[in-house]
């Protein structure tokens, strides 16, 4: 399970491992525990009192951490990963519509690299290994084909959502708020 840290203004900053979770809420930079579900973590033992420590940490976590607007701009643009492009295109093949593993997609240059295409969240997409191979250094037009989907540039919520594979019902619900409404 990963915790969802948002900085100060409410913005989702990163997933945290429970180790850091825990280290956040002990040293007292956690403002408020948001999130439904929570976790309670038991420590050790008092010398003195002879209970046992326990700390409780909310899925959702409004910290004190400093706001980063530039994650929120509109010209934010994550880092391309193939993990990330495949749950983003849902691990389909946007040529045939076949759903596959990750290990037998491919990341596709709708406007190929050798005809200046760029490696950019707006020109790839998943494509299996056979429809990859078939289309080769042509445009999609150029092969008799069309996309199944547009490629498009993650918001920095929707990179959150591509990072995390094990989100709770109420970390989406809080990150699928904060998605980029399309024009």
């Amino acid at each position: 399970m990963h915790f969802l840290a948002l900085d100060c203004a409410g913005n989702p900053s990163v997933w945290l491992d429970p180790e850091s979770a825990i280290q956040l809420v002990a040293a007292e930079r956690v403002l408020a525990g948001l999130g439904e579900t929570v976790r309670v973590f038991q420590g050790g033992i008092n010398a003195r009192t002879g209970r046992r420590s326990r700390i409780a940490v909310a899925s959702i976590l409004l910290t004190r951490g400093k706001v980063k607007p530039h994650l929120w701009s509109k010209h934010y643009e994550p880092p391309l990963t193939n993990p990330a492009l495949f749950r983003r295109d849902r691990h389909l093949c946007l040529y045939c519509g076949g759903r596959f593993a990750a290990s037998a997609l491919t990341r596709d240059h709708v406007l190929p690299k050798s005809r200046g295409g760029s490696d950019s969240w707006a020109n790839v997409v998943s494509a299996c290994r056979s429809c990859n191979q078939r289309k080769g250094a042509r445009t999609p037009r150029e092969w008799g084909t069309e996309l199944l989907a547009v490629p498009y540039v993650p918001c920095y919520a929707e990179h959150l959502i591509l990072g995390n594979r094990a989100i709770l019902a109420d970390q989406m619900a809080f990150l699928k708020a904060r998605l980029r409404r399309m024009p």
